[in-house]
């Protein structure tokens, strides 16, 4: 066992965040930790840290171990440059280095005694450099820089010159650079284009270590984690599996939930009847029968109501009148910085009822194009309009549309002079804020709170036409839930620029990809645009390719002789041969099922007190599982190599 987190509890002012929270990680694991903002995910890492002290419980690190922690906008301080900065983390290696040319240089002029002595300290030093894979420095660095992002032309850009975003990618390159034991990190994506959010999957999926991820972004936790611990309510709760099977989990336990409380209720409501007639009857018999069920009654726990889902946020977008057939058309549009060209010479239109995704690496020109639109900056050529009715809301990733001095309560009654307070304060309360939260000063709230005000002021504005930039950072997975339902649910035209992937396959119908200065069109969500993406995008921008080739190999290959056909002995006993294959993977897959379901088991036993408080029979369990896991790892290899072996009979 890597980490144990035994019953945490830690309150703030009064108010419980974290009640008995316990879980645990094993080497190699790969974990999210999950729950709605303001539920502990980042006190609980602070906590597992050492940067905060619970209030009960132990945070227990196996010997030796070492972990690495990036938290939210965590920035580096620095006057390096920013490959500089990152090849710091290895500055123990490049010493070693540094001394063995040095006495590479030293060696030629001795001899003797010392010329041995210098030769067994050079071994020692190559030997312990080869092993720390050494020789491999710079092209690590290099390899992760690029892959967060940052092209080599950047690399010697100084940490002072660059934007927060900028230096808490640095510091990410950096956490991962130095491999610890276990990497922490605290929303990784809110500062990665797609592009360095899926190259940080591949790298966190291979990774030879644990790791523990707090981040909203479902579609990257789907690809990386195999646990889930949610925090809710204060409790901590493990699920086994990734995101969606946690979420499909979720649904099934509430779903069970609302039964077994609507069940109970009911049985209530026919033991009270009953007690009631009993009552009436008004006799000896019945009068002590009714007593009885009464003290029955009593002695029932009473299961709580559970919590609609919806309370985290009430968001409706209504169109006040209705658009023309074109929304909007943009022709030969231009932009450029002085030093940097964003795109060139653009076309493309939008259509009523259509939801369009913006999509791109970071510095192509997505915000610059909504801006164009919503007039806040010029294109440098080219023009677009507006069709008829149509009429603009706009959501700005950056709130700067919010007024900093200004009240919530202020900020809607400006913004909306026709609104009475109640409207005001009813429509607040809707987005999370009530009581003396709308005397607060948009300066003063967090990031997930402004967003709450833009959604409550884009919810009044009732355009038809939404321009969103970056409409879920900040906001928490049930919050992005209930944003995704409401644009499906929306009449009118949506175009939105989101890195956040599974958010653009749930509302997307069409997907605009900026790349190359130009757009490259793609009629679907998501999934599609993965699906198309090497081939539209390749006939869009012209990328030079021996296509001719590849379409005389697939000619080749179709039109290849089939080989002669198989006797009848030997078809039956490749019959044979496929029934005892099939008979083995099932085996396989049993034994896997059984052994995942033990694993759970242990999970859950390792969460009862009386067993996480002794030692000896958590070492038992921990080994127990550790070998389900490793002879899961060979029936896996098993059932991939009779796979491979039953492709190659049926083909």
């Amino acid at each position: 066992m890597l980490l144990q987190v035994y019953n945490i509890e830690k309150t703030f002012v009064g108010k419980s965040i974290l009640n008995g929270c316990s879980f645990h990680i094993e080497e190699n694991e790969k974990c999210a930790l999950v729950g709605v903002n303001g539920a502990g995910k980042s006190t609980m890492l602070k906590i597992i840290t050492g940067e905060m002290t619970p209030d009960d419980g132990e945070v227990t690190l196996s010997s030796g171990a070492t972990f690495g922690y990036l938290a939210q906008q965590e920035a580096v301080k620095s006057d390096n440059t920013i490959y500089d900065e990152v090849l710091s983390v290895k500055q123990a290696l490049l010493d070693e280095e540094a001394e063995i040319r040095r006495l590479e240089q030293e060696m030629k002029n001795l001899s003797g005694a010392e010329l041995e002595s210098k030769m067994n300290r050079y071994s020692a030093l190559t030997h312990d450099f080869e092993l720390k894979n050494g020789y491999a420095i710079q092209s690590e660095v290099t390899g992760i820089l690029k892959g967060l992002g940052f092209s080599e032309d950047e690399f010697t850009k100084r940490i002072n010159t660059l934007s927060g975003g900028q230096k808490t990618r640095v510091a990410l390159g950096k956490l991962l650079l130095s491999k610890p034991d276990i990497i922490m990190l605290d929303e990784p994506t809110n500062h990665l284009d797609v592009a360095s959010i899926e190259w940080l999957e591949g790298f966190l999926k291979n990774y030879p270590g644990a790791v523990l991820i707090v981040a909203h972004d479902r579609y990257f936790l789907d690809k990386i984690v195999t646990k889930v611990f949610e925090i809710e309510a204060g409790s901590c709760r493990t699920f086994t599996g990734n995101y969606s099977a946690y979420a499909e989990k979720k649904k099934q336990l509430r779903d069970a939930a609302i039964k077994a409380y609507m069940n109970q209720q009911a049985e209530i409501k026919h033991q009270e009847a009953v007690i009631t007639k009993l009552k009436q009857f008004n006799r000896e018999k019945s009068i002590k029968r009714a007593e009885s069920r009464e003290k029955m009654l009593a002695k029932v726990d009473v299961l709580e109501r559970p919590e609609d889902l919806n309370d985290a946020m009430n968001l409706s977008i209504t169109p006040s009148i209705e658009s023309g057939n074109d929304v909007l058309t943009v022709e030969s549009l231009t932009k450029a910085f002085p030093d940097k060209p964003l795109f060139d010479n653009i076309s493309f239109e939008i259509k009523k009822g259509e939801r369009v995704a913006l999509i791109g690496n970071n510095g192509t020109g997505k915000t610059t194009m909504l801006k164009i639109l919503t007039g806040m900056t010029r294109a440098d050529d080219g023009h677009f309009r507006l069709g008829t009715n149509v009429k603009i809301g706009y959501y700005d990733q950056e709130h700067q549309v919010l007024h900093a001095e200004k009240t919530l309560f202020q900020e809607i009654s400006d913004a909306y002079p026709t609104l009475n307070n109640t409207k005001i304060r009813n429509t607040l309360a809707s987005f999370l804020f009530t009581g003396d939260d709308v005397y607060k000063l948009i300066g003063e709230l967090s990031g997930g709170e402004r967003g709450r005000v833009s959604l409550a002021k884009l919810m009044l504005s009732n355009a038809n036409f939404l321009l969103l930039d970056e409409p879920t950072n900040h906001l928490d997975i049930t919050s992005k839930e209930i944003l995704e339902q409401a644009l499906v649910n929306y009449t009118g035209t949506v175009f939105y620029v989101s890195h956040d992937r599974y958010f653009i396959n749930q509302t997307a119908t069409r997907i605009l990809d900026l790349t190359g200065h130009t757009v490259v069109n793609y009629i679907g969500n998501y999934d599609y645009y993965l699906a198309k993406k090497d081939e539209l995008t390749l006939a869009a921008i012209g990328t030079s390719s021996d296509t001719g080739s590849l379409v005389s190999a697939v000619n080749a290959k179709s039109t290849a002789p089939t080989e002669n056909k198989l006797s009848w002995e030997e078809s039956k006993a490749q019959q044979a041969k496929i029934r005892k294959i099939k008979n083995d993977l099932k085996k396989c897959e049993d034994q896997i099922e059984k052994n995942e379901a033990r694993s759970a088991e242990i999970d859950e036993l390792l969460t009862h007190e009386d067993i996480a408080r002794n030692v000896a029979e958590c070492t038992k369990l921990s080994n127990e599982q550790s070998e389900l896991m490793r002879e899961n790892d060979e029936l896996m290899e098993k059932w991939e190599t009779l796979n491979s072996e039953l492709d190659e009979l049926n083909s």
